[in-house]
């Protein structure tokens, strides 16, 4: 994460987090670690660390978290949340960055190519007859090969 540059911080960004599920303790870290050091992530990739995201949000730097690839690490296995003293909702918080960041264009490579073929087919995995033939033999119901319902959930561009 390097230097922590202020000139570009936006103190509204700490209030518009706080105001959002996931957000609203923020400011109750006290940077007491427990949340690093109990992260499986952070034990092999020294990029997340939970204290420096939660202060560098707090400091306003919207621009250097949302469009970070550190947010994106978190597994969501809720041991800092579960181990945090003052009751800091870390993995929501974490979500909340994700979803930021996603409504503003800012995702990984792999998460994109997701969401182009959820657009497309409707799911990730595209279903054919092919499929259905193999469920057919095992007894199971076939599934519909399309799913245009779910390009509802998109904007129109």
């Amino acid at each position: 994460m390097g230097k922590i540059n202020l000139d570009r911080a936006d103190p509204d960004f700490r209030r518009e987090l706080a105001k959002q599920p996931g957000g609203d303790k923020i400011s109750a870290c006290f940077t007491c670690r427990t949340c690093t050091a109990s992260c499986p992530i952070a034990a092999v990739n020294d990029t997340f660390d939970p204290v420096k995201i939660i202060r560098m949000a707090l400091y306003g730097l919207k621009e250097d978290v949302l469009k970070s690839d550190f947010i994106w690490l978190c597994s969501s296995c809720y041991t800092c949340q579960e181990r945090c003293p003052q009751g800091v909702r870390i993995t929501e918080f974490m979500t909340l960055l994700k979803n930021l960041a996603v409504k503003e264009g800012n995702m990984p490579t792999g998460i994109r190519a997701q969401q182009d073929l959820i657009k497309g087919e409707g799911r990730i995995y595209p279903i054919d007859d092919f499929d259905n033939k193999k469920r057919d033999k095992v007894g199971l119901p076939p599934i519909p090969t399309s799913c245009s319902v779910v390009k509802k959930l998109f904007p129109s561009e």
